[in-house]
This record gives C-alpha cells, sequence and structure tokens, in this order.
C-alpha cells in the first residue's frame, strides 16, 4: 500500500485486479462463495489491504468487503496485520488451501460412510420377503410430506410426534382436528422453534383446546411421528432439499423409538390452557418484558430499577416458576395465566 493510501501491487504479479483466466479455476470446490473468492484473488495481487481500498478497487460496498475478509480469515485464508486500523494479508495459498482441501477430504469420507450405513439399510430392506418390509427407505420431502398425512389418517388409537422445524407442509394441519374429534389419543413434543413462527402458539393452543397433549422440549434432534405404536415415520436429515426419512414397521427398532418418545414426554414442559392463578403485578409485568425478549437492562429501564435488583428479582421469579431460563419461566407461566 502506497502513502496515499492505495493498493500497492506485488512485484511478481505486476497488476492489481483479476488474474489471467488463462490459470484461472473456482475455489467453491474447497467452501468459497464466488464474491468471497474475488476479494481473495484482489487481495493476493497486493502485499496487505484494508477493507475500504479493496471495496474502491473491486468497486463494492465496504461493509460487504469487510464481512468478506472475516469469511476468508475463518478459512485461514488471510490473517490480519497487527495495528489498529483492519490490514489484512493473504496467506500462503499451496498451505492454506492444502488445510481447506484435507478438511473437505474429511467431510467427504464422512459422506461416503454415511452412504455405506444407508447402502445396508437399502440391501437389508429387499432381503424382505413379501409385502411388509420392517423398514423403508424414503427419499425427499414430498415422500415424507404424503406418508406423514397417509399415517395421520390411518391412526386409529394414539398418535405421537417429535415436531420441530424445517416443513415440508403447510403450517396449519387440517387432518389432526379431525382426528382429534374422532376420538385419537395425540401426544405432541413441540421444539422451542416450532412455537417461534408466527401463528404456531395459537394453532398449538387450539389443537389443546381440542384434546391434543402438547409438550415442549429444548433440542430435539430429529422428527418423527408414530402411529398405533405399529408404524413410525423418521426424519434422517434436517436439510429439506435432501431430505430423507424411513418408514419403520413393528420391530425392536419401532419399540425403541416408542420408548425415545416417553423418555422425552417425561422430560418436556406441558403446554395448554391452565386456571388463572394470583399474580403481584409487578411479577406479572416482569413475566411479560421477559416474554418480549427485552434485555435486563432494557426490563430496568421499564421498570425504574437498578440492573442488579432486576436480575435478583428475575432469579426469585424463576425459583417461583420451577424454571432455569426465560423460555421455561415464559412457559410457565403461560400455564399459570400469566400471560
Amino acid at each position: 500500500m502506497d502513502a496515499a493510501g492505495r493498493l500497492r501491487p506485488v512485484a511478481q504479479f505486476g497488476h492489481i485486479g483479476p488474474m489471467s483466466t488463462e490459470d484461472d479455476f473456482s475455489l467453491a470446490s474447497v467452501g468459497l462463495a464466488p464474491f468471497d473468492e474475488e476479494v481473495y484473488r484482489a487481495l493476493l495481487t497486493c502485499a496487505d489491504a484494508t477493507p475500504a481500498t479493496l471495496a474502491e478497487q473491486l468497486g463494492q460496498p465496504e461493509g460487504r468487503v469487510d464481512r468478506a475478509f472475516g469469511r476468508l480469515r475463518a478459512l485461514g485464508l488471510v490473517t490480519r496485520m497487527s495495528g489498529r486500523r483492519r490490514r489484512y494479508t493473504a496467506v500462503d495459498p499451496e498451505a492454506a488451501l492444502d488445510a481447506l482441501v484435507r478438511e473437505r477430504a474429511g467431510e467427504l469420507d464422512q459422506v461416503r460412510s454415511s452412504a455405506l450405513a444407508l447402502s445396508s439399510i437399502f440391501h437389508a430392506v429387499r432381503r424382505q420377503e413379501g409385502g411388509g418390509s420392517t423398514i423403508e427407505l424414503l427419499n425427499g420431502p414430498e415422500e415424507q410430506g404424503r406418508w406423514f398425512v397417509r399415517l395421520q389418517h390411518q391412526v386409529r388409537s394414539e398418535m405421537m410426534v417429535l415436531d420441530r422445524p424445517p416443513y415440508v407442509l403447510a403450517a396449519v394441519n387440517p387432518v389432526e382436528p379431525v382426528r382429534l374429534d374422532s376420538g385419537v389419543r395425540w401426544r405432541a413434543i413441540y421444539a422451542p422453534e416450532a412455537l417461534e413462527i408466527p401463528g404456531a402458539m395459537d394453532e398449538v393452543n387450539d389443537l389443546t383446546s381440542r384434546g391434543e397433549q402438547a409438550r415442549v422440549l429444548a433440542g430435539l434432534p430429529m422428527k418423527l411421528a408414530i402411529a398405533d405404536r405399529r408404524v413410525a415415520l423418521l426424519t434422517l436429515s434436517m436439510d429439506v432439499g435432501h431430505a430423507q426419512g424411513l418408514i419403520v414397521r413393528e420391530s425392536t427398532l419401532l419399540d425403541a423409538l416408542v420408548e425415545l418418545f416417553e423418555l422425552y414426554w417425561a422430560r418436556a414442559t406441558p403446554l395448554g390452557p391452565a386456571a388463572v392463578a394470583d399474580v403481584p403485578d409487578d411479577d406479572r409485568q416482569l413475566v411479560q418484558l421477559l416474554a418480549a425478549g427485552l434485555t435486563d437492562n432494557a426490563i430496568a429501564r421499564q421498570l425504574g430499577l437498578s440492573t442488579r435488583t432486576m436480575r435478583r428479582r428475575t432469579r426469585r421469579l424463576f425459583d417461583d416458576l420451577e424454571a432455569t431460563n426465560r423460555f421455561q419461566a415464559g412457559v410457565q407461566a403461560a400455564r399459570r395465566g400469566w400471560l
């Protein structure tokens, strides 16, 4: 960089800007987005650069270039130089890219291992004689969505569901209310993120008023639906674009899935209507502010308290609600009619 703050080209390149297309190759295969690669290639042509100077060279907003530097730094392709100004220099590509290639090779090895596991399931299914295979592999979100609707229509006495995003069907489930009205026992455990979707809590309240038994549990690792303890739909991937699932019929694997659901059910927090309880106005206001997601400092200002006093009141409130965090406190407060 010269005294005027302009980029200074490295001697062996003799220019600033994109390298010759003759030897161009894409770095997308090691995880670089096109714009990040453009920034990286530009940085290679100079000894060092700030986000501002490189943004001027590329004709891009400084903030966009700065974010690209952050991603390149996380990949080990650039390093920040000492000093107060944000200046970056490229790491030797031979070493940096080799590390990324080895990392990607490790990921591909994991994919290969997963392919072997799925292949064993594939061949096990085809070794079954007759029509009712114990395990059936489903490919694609549409096939899983059709099976979920099918299970809801087929269930006669009991449905057990682990519910979490992402979803392949419409947010509103038109089948469940009909089955609840027909007397099916329906138990659902929701991940907290499922209830953050606009309108989700209203739908759960409507379903619980019809008879659904609903609970919430953080950290649900998968989606699961079990009909009459005889057949289950299990997701194998949370990636909607590459969704795979299993249909599991009566077997020790199905028994294990039922037992897993019961363990989660015992740990989960109930949702649904509850009797309104008397609560001091100050505590009710504190609960409402916590549920609204305000920071501790913002809540303290709203209540006219010091942050320390507000946190002490919050700890006491959590103890009263038998909660360890804001989400649990909100759930328990809702059950008691405080919200």
